[in-house]
This record gives structure tokens, C-alpha cells and sequence, in this order.
């Protein structure tokens, strides 16, 4: 549990400390699209365990130029339920269990636009972390080997995201979708579908 509240705070704090430099460029700005904040619903389709997660996000881009923004965003997908394998040593059978599962994530990277009119598309690429949590394992056995180990033992992964989406603005107001895939590195890459829908703001 520490270590899950260490990865949260840790990649929350990273999106909150990027704060001052993003509003140090948007002042140096002159143009009158600066800013854009958001929220989301995030789907993520985790490839380890075949589990559906969905949860809710935040995100901030500043502009560099009337085609790039910088872009910084987190996202925590609730609890999940999912059937997981065990085995204990020396004994050939397998029990399966209920595991709750969820994840937070923090991204950061470039957004390039087609510009900033009411509609435009956009693509990305973003790295940063992924953290998992599971709540503790079942107590009926001492020891035991687990299908998700890996995800257990190495709780906060790398991230690389390549991303494509579209938003559309009524004045200050927006919608915004994305979809992509969020790629961990954990004994090798997994891809994992992600995508996310919500409400835009940009001034």
C-alpha cells in the first residue's frame, strides 16, 4: 500500500510541479489560444490480465507554436475484478481467486495539432509512468506462485504513448477525444489499448 501511495503521489506531483513552467510560457504567448484544461474518462485495457479498467483524468497543454503544445496529464482507473491463478510449491494444483486491480498514471509530452480552428486532429507521443495495485493476496496460503508476478513485484513501470485524436470547440468550450496505446515495460513491452473522452476549456 506504501508503495502504491508513493507512485500516485509521486506522478501527480510531477503534473502539479510542471504547473509554473507551463504558465511561464503561456505568458510569453501572444496568441489568444494559450491554455487548454480538461478532464476525462479514461478506458484501459490492461494485456497481462485481459482486464477492462475505467476511471478519471486530468490534463493541461500550453503552446508553443500554432501547431505544438506541451502537454502534461493524469488518470486513475478504479478498482477492477479479475480471476487470477495460484500455485503453491510442490503441489500441481491451481486455485483461482478473486484479485482487485486498478492503476494511476502520469504522462508528459508533445501534442501536434493541425491548428486551432473549431475542429482540429492531433497526434502524440508521451512517456512517463504506469502504477499498479492489487489488494492483498488471499490469506489460505503461505507461500505461493502467482500469473501476475511481475506486475506484484515491479509496481511502477515506464510508459511510452503514441496517441491520435480530434476536438472540437464552441468558443472557449470543447470536447475532446484520443485513443492509443499505452505501452509498459515490464519483462518486456506490453500494448494496452487507452482512450478517453471529455470536456476541454482553453483561454
Amino acid at each position: 500500500m506504501g508503495k502504491v501511495r508513493f507512485g500516485a503521489i509521486f506522478v501527480f506531483s510531477v503534473c502539479f510541479l510542471t504547473l509554473p513552467a507551463f504558465a511561464q510560457i503561456a505568458a510569453h504567448n501572444d496568441n489568444g489560444d494559450h491554455i487548454n484544461i480538461g478532464i476525462f474518462g479514461n478506458y484501459f485495457r490492461e494485456d497481462v490480465t485481459s482486464t477492462d479498467l475505467a476511471g478519471l483524468g486530468g490534463r493541461l497543454s500550453v503552446n508553443l507554436t500554432g501547431h505544438l503544445q506541451l502537454e502534461a496529464e493524469a488518470s486513475y482507473n478504479f478498482d477492477q475484478v479479475f480471476t487470477e491463478g495460484f500455485t503453491t510449491p510442490g503441489d500441481p494444483t491451481i486455485t483461482f481467486v478473486r484479485t482487485n486491480f486498478r492503476s494511476v498514471d502520469g504522462l508528459f509530452g508533445p501534442k501536434l495539432m493541425t491548428g486551432r480552428g473549431r475542429v482540429r486532429l492531433f497526434a502524440t507521443v508521451k512517456g512517463g509512468g504506469l502504477s499498479f495495485h492489487f489488494d492483498p493476496r488471499p490469506a489460505n496460503f503461505n507461500t505461493f506462485a502467482s500469473t501476475v508476478d511481475n506486475l506484484r513485484a515491479s509496481n511502477v513501470n515506464p510508459v511510452l504513448y503514441p496517441g491520435v485524436g480530434a476536438e472540437a470547440f464552441l468558443g472557449p468550450l470543447g470536447v475532446r477525444f484520443d485513443v492509443g496505446d499505452e505501452i509498459y515495460f515490464n519483462h518486456g513491452a506490453h500494448n494496452n489499448l487507452r482512450a478517453s473522452f471529455g470536456p476541454v476549456i482553453r483561454f
